[in-house]
């Protein structure tokens, strides 16, 4: 991976896209240094499913969404930043700890309900069994009241996470010099 030190050319100009808030380039879009037209197309589709102010399903339970994908994958490297998101939002270490156990031990009905307990039953069933997904999975979303566009939301979220987790384990990806989390601790 390129460090900052290095970047010239459009390495350098997709580093200055890709900063975080806190003026970081973190590894997930490191890793595409040598290929940085790749970097472009990730960190479009991460702000646009995760950042993006149109979301209408609150932040914090779209980073849930991403953390429970990585467990799934058991990708610590996106759990690490995205729980810490999850941390950050809600502001509530005890309930955070609570949705973290049960996410690791996928007893997911302790702490989740309602439409948010569907649709993290759909991203599991989406990350771990998608040649299995059918008709049937939609309609038990509508069912529980989730809105189509928040269907879509979690599909996204968790689509682009499968996607991120196989990029960072696939290339042994870690978080060594990143700064931990998207969102500022005073956001």
């Amino acid at each position: 991976m390129i460090s900052d030190a290095d970047a010239t050319g459009a390495v350098k100009e997709m580093y200055d896209l890709v900063r975080t808030p806190y003026g970081t380039v973190d590894n997930v879009m490191r890793v595409h240094s040598l290929r940085p037209h790749t970097m472009q197309g990730h960190v479009t589709l991460y702000r646009s499913v995760l950042h993006n102010p149109d979301n209408t399903l609150p932040f914090w339970f779209l980073e849930v969404v991403a953390s429970f994908t990585s467990v799934l994958n058991r990708c610590d490297y996106s759990l690490t930043h995205h729980f810490a998101n999850v941390r950050r939002l809600l502001a509530d270490e005890q309930r955070a700890d609570a949705i973290y156990a049960a996410l690791e031990s996928g007893r997911l009905a302790s702490e989740f309900s309602g439409k948010h307990l569907a649709l993290l039953r759909y991203a599991g069933k989406l990350t771990r069994a998608v040649g299995d997904m059918c008709a049937e999975d939609y309609q038990a979303l509508q069912a529980a009241g989730c809105e189509d566009g928040e269907i879509l939301e979690v599909n996204q979220v968790c689509a682009y996470f499968n996607y991120s987790n196989r990029l960072l384990n696939g290339l042994g990806v870690t978080t060594e010099d990143d700064t931990i989390g998207y969102y500022k601790a005073d956001e």
